[in-house]
């Protein structure tokens, strides 16, 4: 990727990344590539499809990935929340640390998601109910 006139050094950007209940926070400075997420190398997470998910933004980055180190910290939430999360969060990293409109429109065009949340939250039980929306079986009709 051809980087434009635009991009400026930046020191430390810290960004957020929510899905669900799942927080990430992400600190990301300028290093060689590297990604912890609550201490432990992104290469070292155990389900396949979370790493995956996680590593999306950074490969459609392309080189840029190899520039800047990010720490996350990600609490609450499954284990897809969180890998959304903190793959929200890795995407806003890297948009503010490059000031890059070619990259920001290449996450949009792969998944709105990656830079702007999914508002859809779980619906609060009812009173007389079992669930959200379950209501009490009539046996007498």
């Amino acid at each position: 990727m051809a980087e434009s006139s635009q991009q400026q050094s930046v020191g430390i950007v810290i960004t957020e990344g929510k899905r669900k209940k799942a927080i990430a926070r992400c600190v990301a400075r300028p290093g060689n590539g590297k990604v912890f997420i609550n201490g432990v190398p992104v290469e070292l997470i155990p389900f396949e499809i979370t790493r995956l998910k996680i590593m999306e933004p950074l490969l459609l980055a392309g080189n840029l990935k190899d520039k800047f180190d990010f720490w996350i910290s990600v609490e609450g939430g499954g284990i897809m929340g969180q890998a959304d999360a903190a793959r929200m969060a890795i995407a806003k990293a890297i948009v503010k640390l490059t000031n890059l409109s070619e990259i920001k429109e290449i996450y949009k065009a792969y998944d709105r998601t990656m830079l702007a949340g999914d508002p859809r939250r779980t619906e609060s039980e009812k009173w007389m109910r079992y669930s959200a929306r379950r209501w009490r079986q009539k046996a007498y009709r």
